[in-house]
């Protein structure tokens, strides 16, 4: 057992003790460990018991979006030195844990010292659905390249590219549905690097499923296998060697840590009796109707995607770089009064725009700014300091998934120190307005969290593709 293990701090100390579970890992990028960016919950899933939940990763813990663009680019400059960019050392580990402890100068410090130009702009990024939305744009931003992401949103209009199945999640059916030319050019490309980005890699198998799917569209030489965590075992890992020859390619495999989680015999049975001893999930309930609720539209550059549902190139992301100060300047006009903290909150694989707006709040209000997610995972909440995810609040869906409409979860937004001065929630146009507005739905479950509930609406992912264009006035 490790000392990081024993440390009464640690968020994964209260799965571990009661399942007997043992997280381990030596140091990794820029001398952090697996304890320093992970901690642990439990799964409402009987394929698995137990969560990484990522302190950088901005899904289940609100967290310094500084860390979170940071921890996505320290990733990319991984990936580039697969491809051959070396890189330069990045933010040492004390300024690391500082700003993991809440301060926010390092924060800012860590993030201006993983900013690096652009590194192989001719790589495409493959990013999965819903946890790794973000970190993949973020990887692609690092690299300067086009990027997609899988998707669970039905878009009856797309043309599908590919599926495959991420065997161990609630919800298994991914789907690709690319109409970005840049992104559609790099697919066709057997010369272009592809990248596929995870939040962690457990055993490998949805990284082989996938593997095999697009390389049967187009053969390449090289890819690269990119997520915070590596905790395969060595037989995963000679599974994906197995894969690569049979393949004829070059697969890297390339993380911020590598650790390795011992799983004890019976371990799905246990965290079973302890998901049952506990009380039931939350479920959506009917609550008071919001009407205070702060609504925002601000400009937005014409065919500038929010997300890489569809594909992003670079062109969109230069207009989007363009277009974020005046999103953030109406965010923070709209923030209640005061010094208070703020949550901006994405919704679901709406990841990487509410987190640059966090980085962008934080670098214009001297307030505490963090950034999170809804989320579909089902997860034991533990009101326990030891406790990666430590309270929940539920809501119905807003969005049309292929699999139809369920309950949905935001994770940890209930601060212990009470609530937020503003929560921000973030959403596109493809959100039905009446579900997001019902007793049930995601406002009335946020309001009582915050002093005040601010609701960002974006335009929808264009398709097809077009040009961008400048932002268009405010009507």
């Amino acid at each position: 057992m490790s000392a990081a293990h024993e440390d009464p701090a640690w968020t994964g100390r209260w799965v571990s003790d009661r399942l007997g579970l043992e997280l381990t890992g030596g140091p990794g990028v820029d001398g952090l460990d697996v304890h320093d960016l992970l901690g642990l919950a439990l799964r409402r899933n009987p394929r698995r018991a137990h969560l990484l939940v990522s302190r950088v990763l901005g899904k289940h813990v609100p967290t310094d979006p500084r860390l979170v663009r940071a921890a996505a680019l320290r990733l990319g400059a991984r990936v580039a030195q697969a491809l051959g960019v070396p890189d330069a050392p990045g933010p040492p580990p004390a300024l690391w844990r500082a700003a993991l402890a809440g301060d926010g100068d390092a924060a800012a410090a860590v993030l201006a010292a993983s900013t690096r130009p652009p590194a192989r702009p001719d790589a495409l990024v493959v990013g999965y659905a819903e946890t790794a939305t973000g970190l993949a744009q973020g990887v692609a931003d690092a690299l300067g390249g086009p990027c997609l992401h899988s998707t669970r949103r039905s878009v009856p209009a797309a043309t599908g590219y590919a599926g495959f199945e991420e065997e161990h999640s609630h919800a298994s059916g991914h789907q690709l549905l690319p109409a970005d030319a840049a992104v559609l050019a790099a697919l066709a490309d057997p010369g272009a690097p592809l990248v596929l980005v995870d939040d962690e890699l457990s055993t490998g198998r949805t990284v082989a499923n996938t593997l095999r799917v697009l390389h049967a569209r187009t053969p390449r030489r090289h890819y690269v296998v990119a997520g915070l965590l590596d905790a395969r075992g060595p037989a995963d890992r000679a599974r994906l060697a197995d894969l690569a020859d049979e393949l004829g390619a070059r697969v890297d495999v390339v993380s911020l840590v590598e650790g390795t989680v011992a799983l004890p015999e019976g371990v799905l049975a246990a965290g079973a009796a302890l998901v049952a001893a506990a009380p039931p999930a939350p479920v959506p309930a009917a609550l008071p109707v919001p009407r205070d609720v702060v609504a925002l539209r601000p400009p937005w550059p014409t065919g500038v995607p929010l997300t890489a549902r569809h594909g992003t190139s670079p062109a969109a992301r230069a207009a989007l770089s363009g277009a974020l100060p005046g999103v953030v300047a109406a965010v923070a006009a709209a923030l209640a009064p005061g010094e208070g903290p703020v949550l901006v909150l994405g919704t679901e694989e709406l990841l990487h725009v509410p987190q640059l707006i966090a980085v962008g709040l934080a670098g214009v209000t001297s307030r505490a700014v963090r950034s999170s997610s809804t989320t579909r995972s089902p997860v034991l909440a533990v009101d326990d300091p030891g406790c990666a995810v430590r309270s929940s609040v539920a809501f119905r869906s807003a969005d049309a998934p292929v699999d139809g409409p369920g309950p949905r979860w935001a994770h940890n937004v209930r601060r212990p120190g009470g609530p937020w001065s503003t929560c921000v929630l973030v959403v596109d146009a493809g959100c039905d307005p009446a579900a997001l507005a019902a007793p049930d739905g995601v406002l009335a479950a946020l309001r009582p969290v915050a002093d005040r509930l601010v609701l960002l609406t974006l335009p929808d992912d264009p398709l097809p593709s077009t040009a961008p264009r400048p932002p268009e006035a405010s009507p």
